[in-house]
């Protein structure tokens, strides 16, 4: 079985915080490949944790994403960041001296997620994260990695520990409730870690000295992808877009992340929220949604446009994905034509979401597009 670019060393960074919703660095790599000799500018209007930044990144190419997650865009913009370990080691211990005080948490899940002094280094390096007003490779290399090591399992040996919580899965923050009523019957207690030698571990384990710097991390941004002001005018000249859209029914990607959406800036608690979402009230609805952000990508000033789109169904949605993904072309009202379509690859990424969703055992139903613009 041929191993997955994911665990080698190379490809380190784009590993630096965990994220459920994500494509195999493959499917990028592969598309771009086919393109690399143009040199294309490359989006991703759903980029997530910026696998589609990363893989350009990789083949020397300027790539953009939106995202309308916070928690996304501080990890896509970790893609784009030239490393420098020391650096980034340097500045959190600065933020964990200058604001030692900073508040922390009191609710009962703070109290055995992590022990006193664990919270309080987070909080302190939280503090100084937020009071940044300009970001730098520095910042947010930090900010993600922080938030890579923000909770996980617990690991028995301390030299070997990547996280500061107690036992809680690391891709997704589960529920306060429900992660309290575990500890306490289970009797799992937090870990005393040292929150710099757990950061050293994951920034040790970086390498860009064979990335190109291509792009900056302002290439990232945060906002809503059928908008037209997420798409600015200097920011029109792509040529090749690879995505991947939410998963139609798959309605809860913010509240999945609110202790990492904290970190951030956000509340201590859960919030249900979905301002920036797509909607999914119905197959018509989200089509209609979607294709909002097909007419957005259609405003590109470049010629030519080549769509590269991975869709989803999760099993228990018991729609069809090929009907939903082509209505919300139709939507759109731009003209395209659709070069091919295809089984994907995998859907290895499509069934860990699924099962976080409790949508049965099944991988999700997924297809690779590719899509023109006439």
């Amino acid at each position: 079985m041929t191993r997955s670019l994911a665990y080698e060393r190379d490809n380190a960074l784009n590993a630096i915080c965990p994220y459920f919703t994500m494509f195999p660095l493959e499917y990028p790599l592969r598309v771009l490949e086919h393109h690399k000799n143009d040199a294309p500018v490359v989006m991703d209007p759903f980029c997530g944790r910026g696998t589609t930044l990363f893989a350009a990144r990789k083949l020397g190419l300027v790539a953009r994403g939106i995202d309308a997650s916070p928690i996304a865009v501080a990890i896509a913009r970790a893609k784009l960041a030239l490393v420098d370990t020391e650096a980034v080691l340097e500045l959190a211990k600065t933020y964990i001296v200058r604001h030692q005080s900073a508040e922390t948490p009191n609710s009962e899940f703070f109290q055995y997620a992590f022990t006193p002094k664990v919270l309080q280094q987070i909080c302190a390096i939280r503090k100084g994260l937020m009071a940044v007003k300009r970001d730098s490779d520095t910042t947010v290399l930090l900010r993600a990695a922080m938030l890579g090591c923000l909770h996980g399992p617990l690991n028995k040996s301390p030299e070997r520990r990547s996280y500061f919580s107690n036992q809680m899965p690391r891709t997704f923050s589960a529920k306060p409730a429900y992660s309290v009523r575990y500890w306490r019957e289970h009797g799992i207690e937090p870990p005393e870690v040292d929150v710099l030698a757990v950061l050293h571990r994951k920034l040790t384990r970086l390498h860009d000295d064979k990335l190109p710097a291509a792009g900056t991390i302002a290439n990232a941004r945060h906002g809503d992808s059928r908008l037209a002001k997420s798409l600015p005018t200097d920011a029109r000249d792509f040529s090749v877009v690879v995505t991947s859209p939410p998963y139609y029914g798959m309605r809860t990607y913010v509240q999945d992340q609110w202790l990492r959406n904290w970190f951030l800036g956000g509340p201590d608690h859960v919030e249900y929220a979905n301002d920036f979402q797509l909607e999914h009230t119905g197959t018509a609805v989200f089509a209609k949604s979607l294709g909002q952000v097909w007419k957005n990508m259609a405003r590109t000033n470049a010629d030519d446009l080549d769509m590269y789109i991975r869709f989803g169904i999760i099993p228990s949605a018991k729609v069809d994905a090929k009907a939903v993904l082509r209505a919300s072309l139709e939507e759109s009202g731009v003209l395209w034509r659709e070069v091919s379509v295809s089984a994907a690859d995998t859907a290895s990424s499509g069934k860990r979401q699924a099962d976080h969703m409790a949508a049965g055992s099944s991988a999700a139903i997924e297809y690779d597009f590719h899509i023109k613009r006439i």
